[in-house]
Parts: structure tokens; C-alpha cells; sequence
């Protein structure tokens, strides 16, 4: 009897140990969905490797970028797994589609965190993002705030350009904006749902509504800084000046120089390695095969939500430049360099 107890605990050791190793050893996906925002190369993939790092250097993590073609992640996806990934960080390019790579992931044992854009049919193991909808509403109620305070009339009316319609986290945006917007007293002259969340294609459209609707556009509501600078271009096309408010979200070096230069009103900061890190820590939480704790839950999916910051010109040197997100080296380059003193970034 003795004998076999030791046997017992020789074996749970033995257990213990391999499952250790497998932990340290295991390989994990980070997948992306497109390269129209440079945040996934720039941010989000560098801030999940260095969390991996420090938290499991023997880690392997395998990186792609789909460029917006489902497809392609479809392959990145089985690729992974077939490398023997044990959990997918997926940011997915279709919303509704990837609900079938979770089922298939979760079928081998494969864990999937869905990461910035959720997956409303099929419940991942985690969900990791900003607040989507908060960030519609901020960005919407800000340009409201701004508008009235300016001495426009009520009645007065506004562009609304969303993200890509395949996009759940796009469609949350969306449905902020449309709350911000309630009962503002401003109308929506048109809403378009930008595909891809390509910037060319935002300033097609918007250079149409220019031609339809005129002065008549007292501001633009744009679901990112990719949006609200194809809508910028399209007002700067069209010989508009000065540009009408726009809005925007991601806190790119190229908004933030469209801000100093004042042909942006706002942005969102939201250091997507703040995320990065937390998809991480969820990620070896899974591979030890440990529940992470959700602070709340979207979509049935156990979830932990970010809240992000407006900036304007009034706080970007607070909330930006001393927070150490960007620096004056990188922003305040050759035209920029006057407005970056304006602003007291630099002296």
C-alpha cells in the first residue's frame, strides 16, 4: 500500500513537472486583422511580445497580419494551430466569421482570447479591449460639447463615418456615436459605414456628401484617425477652410500632428500595449490552466474593458506627451514644430 502511494506521488510529480514544461515551452498566436492602422506593428504586437517575455521567455509566439482578407486569416489561423499553438489571440477581420475558428479551435483544445473586436456568435474564452461603445459616445459627446460651445445652432448638421460594417468592435463604436448624438440637437446628415476602415474610402465618400451638402457640414463624427484623416483630406480637396471639426480614435502620430495643426478636434488614447499586456497575462493564465478573472462580460464572453481618454489640443501635451505615449521627436517634425510651441510640448 505504501509502495504504491509513493508510486501515486511519483506520477503527480511527474504530472505536475510536464505540465510545467508545457506551459514554458508553449507556443502561442497573436493574429491581426489589417494593416490600414499602423498600431498592430507599432504597438499591439510589440507590447504582447514583450509581455510573453516577462512572463514566459521560453514562449513561442507566432505573429500575422491578414490585411483584411478573411481567408488569409483562416489559414493563419490553422497554420498556428498546427504549429501546436495552445491559445489565439485573434483580432478578427470578420466578426461573424471567425465565430467558426473559435468552434474549431475549441474543438482541439485550443484556447482563443478575442482580442480589440469581439466575436458576438461564439463565446471565446476571453475578450480583451478598450470600451468600444464608451469610445463612440466620448468622441461623439466631445465633438457635441465643442460644436455648442462654438455658437452653433441647433439643427445644424454632422457627417458620421463608422468602421468597417464586418466589424463587431466597429459596430459598437457605432452605436455610441449614435448615443452621443441623441438629443444633441444636431441632425446626421449621413452615416457611412466605411469597408475595410480604409482611408481612401472614407474621403471618397465624404468628398460626395462636400458636394451634396456643403457648408451645411458643421462637423464630422469618424470612428479612428484613419477615417477622420481620409475625411480631412477630402475637406482640404475640396478647397474647405478652415475644416470643420473631425473626430477620431487611436491617438496615431498622424492625428496628433492633424490636432496640432488644427485641422483635427479630437482623438483617442488608448496605448494598445495596455491591452497587449493584458491578452498576455490572459494568455498564460490559460496555458497554466487558470481561470483569469473577467471584470465584466460581453457577448457571453468573460471580458476586461479599458476606459480611454479624449484628447484635444487643450490636454494633448498632458495626456500624450507627459505621459510619455509619443514623443516631441517623433510628432513635432518639420511643419508641426510651430503649433508643438503653441501648445507648450516643446519650448
Amino acid at each position: 500500500m505504501k509502495y504504491r502511494s509513493v508510486l501515486m506521488s511519483i506520477a503527480a510529480a511527474a504530472t505536475f513537472v510536464g505540465s510545467a514544461h508545457g506551459q514554458e515551452a508553449a507556443t502561442v498566436a497573436f493574429l491581426m486583422p489589417d494593416q490600414a492602422s499602423t498600431r498592430y506593428e507599432n504597438h499591439d504586437y510589440p507590447g504582447f511580445k514583450a509581455e510573453m517575455k516577462k512572463l514566459c521567455p521560453t514562449c513561442t509566439v507566432i505573429y500575422q497580419n491578414a490585411n483584411a482578407d478573411m481567408a488569409l486569416q483562416q489559414q493563419q489561423f490553422n497554420s498556428a494551430i498546427a504549429q501546436g499553438a495552445k491559445v489565439v489571440v485573434l483580432d478578427p477581420v470578420d466578426s461573424a466569421a471567425a465565430a467558426a475558428l473559435v468552434e474549431i479551435a475549441q474543438s482541439q483544445d485550443v484556447k482563443v482570447i478575442a482580442y480589440d473586436r469581439p466575436i458576438p456568435a461564439k463565446s471565446a474564452d476571453f475578450y480583451v479591449s478598450f470600451d468600444n461603445e464608451g469610445i463612440g459616445h466620448a468622441i461623439a459627446k466631445s465633438l457635441v460639447d465643442h460644436l455648442k460651445a462654438a455658437g452653433v445652432p441647433e439643427g445644424a448638421g454632422v457627417l458620421q463615418i463608422n468602421g468597417s460594417p464586418t466589424d463587431a468592435a466597429a459596430g459598437l463604436i457605432r452605436d455610441g456615436i449614435h448615443r452621443g448624438l441623441k438629443d444633441s440637437g444636431f441632425k446626421t446628415l449621413a452615416e457611412f459605414d466605411t469597408p475595410e476602415w480604409a482611408p481612401p474610402k472614407a474621403q471618397e465618400w465624404t468628398a460626395g456628401q462636400i458636394t451634396r451638402f456643403g457648408a451645411d457640414i458643421k462637423g464630422v463624427v469618424a470612428a479612428n484617425d484613419g477615417t477622420g484623416g481620409g475625411a480631412i483630406a477630402a475637406f482640404k480637396a475640396a478647397g474647405v477652410a478652415p475644416v470643420p471639426p473631425v473626430t477620431g480614435n487611436d491617438a496615431t502620430i498622424a492625428a496628433l500632428q492633424l490636432i496640432i495643426s488644427g485641422d483635427q478636434y479630437n482623438t483617442i488614447s488608448k496605448p494598445s500595449e495596455i491591452v497587449a499586456a493584458a491578452a498576455a497575462k490572459v494568455t498564460v493564465q490559460l496555458l497554466k490552466g487558470e481561470t483569469p478573472g473577467a471584470k465584466t462580460t460581453l457577448y457571453n464572453t468573460p471580458s476586461e474593458l479599458f476606459v480611454p481618454s479624449v484628447v484635444t489640443a487643450k490636454n494633448i501635451k498632458a495626456e500624450i506627451f507627459d505621459k510619455k505615449i509619443q514623443t516631441a521627436e517623433e510628432v513635432c517634425t518639420g511643419e508641426y514644430a510651430q503649433g508643438c510651441k503653441k501648445l507648450g510640448i516643446t519650448k
